[in-house]
Order: structure tokens, then sequence, then C-alpha cells
């Protein structure tokens, strides 16, 4: 049976860059490496639209990593996939960034939509987290949170709203100490955000909540540092929020187990979280094994076992 060549899924989000290195064995895509940088995109995002130079020369260089790695690993131009979401949407010179990246990548950036981020993240969360019964997702970006609503592969409702860990800190966070009342903002422009769709997702409903981000990653490492469930409640937010607001340095040092280049969005982080906890009443979320990345890996996988075949 021939070897099928190696491929790279590359995510460029409003807070991380990533890039997952893998080959298929058994009809599965098998993950051989993994790169990620905390780029933060969104941070750049000026008055007028655009992305600043500085912000801009931040993720070129991380792209410039990851062509390094792709050519350590083997992996040809041919098998990549660059998928970008929220800030690339949105920033008035996209087309110059990806401009610029395209000579360090060989290979074009596809800025996808909100609801096709939604599509390929409840995909990756279904091919690597054990579940049975309807599931709502929940993927809390740097510049948008999506939503999806599904059942097995079939899924009901899909969408992406504007708020982020990124763009809240920038709103929310920018003093220190951070306040009550800062948190408290934060849950009007999640409620705010959500709108309709929060009767929308009350009304379908869910067996069990899955998490995917930073945010919930950040909470679960968090967790387990501290050698206590990895399943996140509402107490556990409020404890969180308790010692976020007990801090006497935005570093957040004293959070025992909150590894420091988390630190930064943690508050709007669990801001976020809070507020949807307490608005669509979770009564507890658990992380996913995988999520946009995977969900870009399997239809490159795809993709690929395509073009063999028909060679």
């Amino acid at each position: 049976m021939p070897t099928t060549p190696l491929y790279a899924a590359i995510t460029l989000g409003s807070n991380s860059f990533n890039m997952l290195v893998a080959k298929t064995l058994g009809g599965r895509p098998e993950i051989i490496a993994k790169y990620k940088r905390k780029v933060r995109l969104a941070e750049g995002i000026q008055s007028d639209g655009s992305l600043s130079e500085e912000v801009m020369l931040r993720g070129l260089d991380c792209l410039s990593m990851f062509s390094d790695m792709l050519k350590k690993e083997g992996v040809s131009v041919d098998n990549i996939a660059v998928i970008a979401t929220a800030t690339l949407r949105h920033i008035a010179n996209s087309d110059e960034f990806c401009r610029r990246a395209l000579p360090i990548l060989g290979h074009p950036i596809e800025i996808i939509s909100g609801m096709r981020e939604a599509e390929l993240i409840y995909q990756g969360m279904v091919a690597t987290t054990e579940g049975e019964g309807r599931r709502l997702v929940i993927d809390i970006g740097g510049a948008s949170t999506e939503f999806i609503i599904g059942d097995g592969d079939k899924v009901l409702l899909k969408t992406s709203l504007p708020m982020g860990c990124v763009t809240f800190n920038d709103k929310f966070f920018t003093s220190f100490p951070f306040q009550k009342l800062d948190f408290d903002d934060a849950k009007a422009a999640v409620k705010s955000a959500l709108g309709d769709y929060l009767s929308e997702l009350k009304h379908l409903g869910w067996h069990c909540v899955v998490g995917a981000s930073g945010s919930v990653q950040s909470v679960v490492e968090l967790l387990n540092y501290r050698q206590e469930p990895a399943s996140i409640t509402l107490d556990v937010l409020t404890s969180l929020q308790e010692e976020v607001l007990t801090q006497s340095s935005p570093s957040m040092l004293s959070i025992s187990g909150l590894h420091q280049e988390r630190a930064p969005t943690f508050a709007a982080g669990i801001s976020i979280l809070l507020a949807l906890f307490e608005l669509l009443e979770i009564e507890s979320l658990n992380l996913s094994g995988g999520a946009l990345r995977e969900g870009v890996l399997q239809t490159l996988a795809q993709r690929i076992e395509q073009v063999a075949d028909s060679a």
C-alpha cells in the first residue's frame, strides 16, 4: 500500500497561529508535529480598521517559522491548507497581509466565513471527541466566538458572533486592577452579541457542552495543575473570577496553574465563559479533543486521498 504524503493544516486565528503536520494512517490523519505561536493579531486592529505594521510583521514572522518547519518536516507546498478567520475577515488591509504572506509560504491564504469556520470546528470536534447525543460546541477565539449544536455528523445550528478574548481584553480589561464592573460590562456585551440566538440555542437544547479554545484550555490546564476535576462549572468560573479580582499584578503570577502566555487574555476569556454559563444556563463544559485546525486537517486529508485515488 503506497504511503500517503505528509500534509499540513495552518490556521491563522485572531489570537494564535497554529500548524499541524500529519500523515494518513488507517484512513485517519495522524498528527506527527504541532507548531503554535500567540500572535494576538486582533491586538493590532487600528481605529481606521487596518492592521498595524508592527502586528502584521509579528504575523508574517510566525509564517516564516512555519515555512522553515514545513521544509524541515518535508511537506510539499501543494499539500498544505492555510485558513484565516475573524481578524483577517474584517481588517481593511487583509489583501496586503495575504500578498506579503504568499512568497513566505508559497501558498495562498483562504479567508473563510464565520459559518464555514463553525462547520470546520464541529467537524474537528466530532473527529476527536468521544461522546454522543446532542452537543453544544462553543469556540471562543480572539475576535469571534462560534456556536454549533449538532447530533453526530448533523449540524442543527451554527453561528459566528463578534466577541473574543483579545477584543474583549481591549474593550473591558485595559485598566488594572480589574473590577467586578468590568465583568458585568463584558456580560452585557455577550448578551447583546447573542441577540436572538440566546433563545434559539436554548430552544434546541443539548445533552452536553463542549468547549474548544485557548480560553477553555487555560482553565482546564489550571484545573489539571491543581489536580481538580477537568470539567468546568459555574462554581469554578466564579472562583477564578475572584482570583482575578484579587491579583496584585496584571501578570496574574499568583494564579497557580495559569500558563504565563495565557495570562494576557485570561480575564477576558473568563468573563465570556461566565456570561455564557449564566445566560445559557450551562451546568458544565468539557474540553474538546480538537476544533478548527483538526477540521481543516480532516478536509485536507480527504482532498489528498481523492487526488491519490484518481492518479
